[in-house]
């Protein structure tokens, strides 16, 4: 059953944060919640983790509602929040702790995450003499490092270098295909689009768009080609039509142009967003 939003609605004294918002995460993968900045996306998970208590609507895991007792919540925010003179072990441990972890199983657990995310020289070292990278790796590990059954990820690649974003990706695919229930949140269209499933894209506190994210651009005409010829390789041109696309692959072919490549385009997750985000006011 997982998780369920529905109709869920949240106003900070006349301002209207959250409006009717609902969706579902019913099997396990990753969830893509995006939006601009202050769409609502942050407070929508807040109510998720009952941080914020909503104005309206449900919210509910396996049809019970979610209280911090009955949902066993993996969270990283986007405002990062470790411990700068505290030894990364220590806190670790004590995050785990927290979230009900006896001390031997925090310890077995830390051994294993920790060389997931190549981190174990830094382990008794203070946090604040990490690499922000690495201080990032840290700060995900305290999401998840007592099995949550409800991953939420907040930003989870801001800031990475290219290493380290693959070192993410790569504990992100082993949740998913441990059968974790994941949220994310990105404006790193390119990750959404390799790991989501199915999006809601959220605009000054509404709903703009829903759904499975293939099915969403499968609903979009081809704007684009792709040319790769023996005269100018690699560009992209833009069209109004697949016929309009064809004509120019006839019309080269027609003055002996050699074509490597000649592919149609539909809009990236990326092209989607702007349409419907960049003109809502």
């Amino acid at each position: 059953m997982g998780l369920k939003i529905e109709k869920v609605s949240k106003s900070f004294s006349d301002k209207v944060v959250v409006d009717d918002i609902s969706f579902e995460l019913e099997k396990p993968g990753v969830f893509g919640l995006l939006g601009t900045n202050g769409a609502g996306k942050t407070t929508t998970i807040r109510m998720i983790l009952g941080i914020l208590e909503r104005d309206s609507g449900d919210i509910s895991w396996n049809g019970k509602k979610v209280t911090r007792r009955n949902v066993n919540f993996g969270y990283l925010p986007e405002e990062r929040g470790i411990y700068p003179k505290t030894k990364v072990k220590e806190q670790l441990i004590y995050f785990a702790k927290l979230k009900g972890i006896k001390q031997k199983d925090a310890e077995e657990s830390l051994k294993k995450w920790a060389g997931k995310f190549e981190i174990e020289e830094y382990l008794n070292m203070p946090a604040e003499k990490l690499s922000k990278g690495n201080q990032q790796k840290v700060q995900f590990l305290t999401a998840v490092m007592h099995n949550p059954d409800l991953i939420i990820l907040d930003e989870p690649f801001s800031g990475l270098d290219p290493i380290n974003t693959n070192t993410i990706k790569d504990i992100l695919q082993e949740l998913i295909n441990e059968g974790k229930h994941i949220i994310m949140s990105s404006h790193q269209m390119s990750s959404v689009e390799e790991f989501c499933n199915d999006i809601l894209i959220m605009n000054r506190s509404k709903t703009i768009i829903k759904g499975n994210l293939q099915e969403i651009k499968d609903k979009y005409e081809v704007k684009k080609i792709y040319l790769d010829t023996s005269e100018n390789r690699g560009y992209t041109v833009d069209i109004n039509s697949v016929n309009e696309g064809e004509d120019i692959l006839k019309s080269l072919l027609e003055k002996n142009i050699i074509v490597n490549e000649f592919k149609l385009i539909k809009p990236s997750l990326h092209d989607i967003f702007v349409e419907k985000v960049g003109g809502v006011k």
